[in-house]
Formats: structure tokens, C-alpha cells, sequence
């Protein structure tokens, strides 16, 4: 009878421990998430993001896990563009994040020109099966009335060969790639920057529209609050 028992009692303990690790593992998997890179706008500057940093955070994302990349001038944001000094910080940032990610992918968030100095690094040096998600706010993906046509009308860095006027090799370079498994846009029809002159669309698209987006979301809010009023909305989309 004390044998019985024996056995009885360590096939309980056998499945017990069996139930603890498929318990640990399955908690430890839940806590797993992929790493998230946020990208400032022109002549912006990491605080910019501290909406969706306090967002993350309280939503489990450790201070390891989130990506702030600081990059551009300050003080002169025309002489700002997508290439060169610029874009190092941004791609040190998307690649160290890669490595830091326990699941191997990264989520992209970048507002404005961020949107699309992030879309360059990730097309350029091939990174797109690592990104997860990508959102895009308040983006001048096909470019900036502001900036002109060109060649033409084009006086500053930013709206340059490497910048934001309609149709320049940058933007023609991004055009149709893919950013990720999964993109979305977040934009406005009142946004003071894209939308110049109230004007929104380039052949007749919201400028602010990503490639094969997955889903977009359109607030009635400007160009700065597209980034500070949504951070629920942008934490959503990544999870």
C-alpha cells in the first residue's frame, strides 16, 4: 500500500512541476514584447514623445525596452534633411533596438519628419522584416506643398534632393515600400503643416497616407496634437 502511494504522490508531483513550468513560461512569454523605437519630428527632440514614453511604461514597457533616438539641429530646422548626420542616430537607435527586443521584431513610432527619416533607414538597409508595426504621425510621405515641386522652388535642405518638396528622389525612393508587417497612419485634414495652405492631398492622397497601410486613424486636432493627444491610440497599435 505505502508503494501505491508512492507512486500516486510522484505522479502528482510530476505533474505539478509540469503545470509550474508551463505556468513560468507562459507568464514569462506574456511579458515578452517587442522593443519600441519613437522618432521627434524636425527640430524636435525626444521629450516631444513623453505622452507615449508614460503610456508604455504604465502599460509594462521598461525604460530598457523604449528608444528615444535624438537627432537633427535645433536651431536651424531648414537645414535639417534625410541624409547623412541626421539619419545616424536614428538608425543606431532602430538597431540596437532590434537587439535589445526579446521577440527579435521592434515597433516604429515617428511623428512628422520622423516618420520619414525612420521609413528611409528601415528601406535603405533592409529592416523591414523587423518591424512589427509602424506608425506614422502627422508624416509628409508624399512631401510638403510648403517645399515646392521638384526641382524647382527648392531653397532649403529640408525641402531638397534628400527632403520633403513634392516628388524628390527621397520621397520617390520611399514611395510603395513596404515598413513593416503591419503600418498605420495617424493624421488630420487641419494639420497646420502637412495640410499647407489647406491642401492635404498629392494626386489627390492625404500626404500623411503610408504605403499598404493596415488601418489609418483621422482626428480633427493640429500637427502637434496628432503626436501628444493620441498616445493611448498609438500604444494601442503596437500591441
Amino acid at each position: 500500500m505505502l508503494r501505491f502511494f508512492d507512486r500516486r504522490d510522484t505522479r502528482l508531483l510530476r505533474l505539478l512541476l509540469i503545470l509550474l513550468v508551463a505556468f513560468f513560461a507562459s507568464a514569462a512569454q506574456a511579458a515578452c514584447r517587442d522593443a519600441v523605437v519613437l522618432v521627434h519630428g524636425n527640430a524636435g527632440k525626444p521629450a516631444h514623445f513623453d505622452n507615449t514614453y508614460v503610456e508604455l511604461r504604465a502599460r509594462g514597457w521598461t525604460d530598457f525596452e523604449i528608444l528615444r533616438p535624438d537627432w537633427g539641429s535645433k536651431t536651424c530646422a531648414a537645414c535639417n534633411d534625410h541624409s547623412g548626420s541626421e539619419e545616424t542616430p536614428v538608425l543606431d537607435a532602430l538597431v540596437e533596438a532590434i537587439a535589445r527586443s526579446c521577440t527579435g521584431k521592434i515597433d516604429v513610432i515617428g511623428h512628422s519628419m520622423g516618420v520619414t527619416l525612420a521609413a528611409k533607414q528601415i528601406v535603405n538597409y533592409g529592416l523591414v522584416n523587423d518591424v512589427a508595426t509602424f506608425v506614422g504621425i502627422a508624416g509628409a510621405y508624399r512631401g510638403l506643398w510648403s517645399c515646392g515641386t521638384y526641382p524647382w522652388n527648392v531653397v532649403t535642405s529640408t525641402c531638397g534632393a534628400q527632403g520633403l518638396s513634392i516628388n524628390s528622389p527621397l520621397l520617390a525612393s520611399l514611395a510603395g515600400k513596404p515598413l513593416g508587417m503591419k503600418t498605420y497612419s495617424i493624421k488630420s485634414w487641419i494639420d497646420q503643416i502637412v495640410c499647407y495652405g489647406g491642401v492635404c492631398t498629392v494626386a489627390g492622397v492625404h500626404s500623411s497616407t503610408l504605403p499598404a497601410e493596415t488601418a489609418s486613424h483621422t482626428l480633427p486636432t493640429g500637427h502637434f496634437g496628432l503626436l501628444t493627444d493620441t498616445a493611448v491610440l498609438q500604444v494601442n497599435l503596437i500591441q
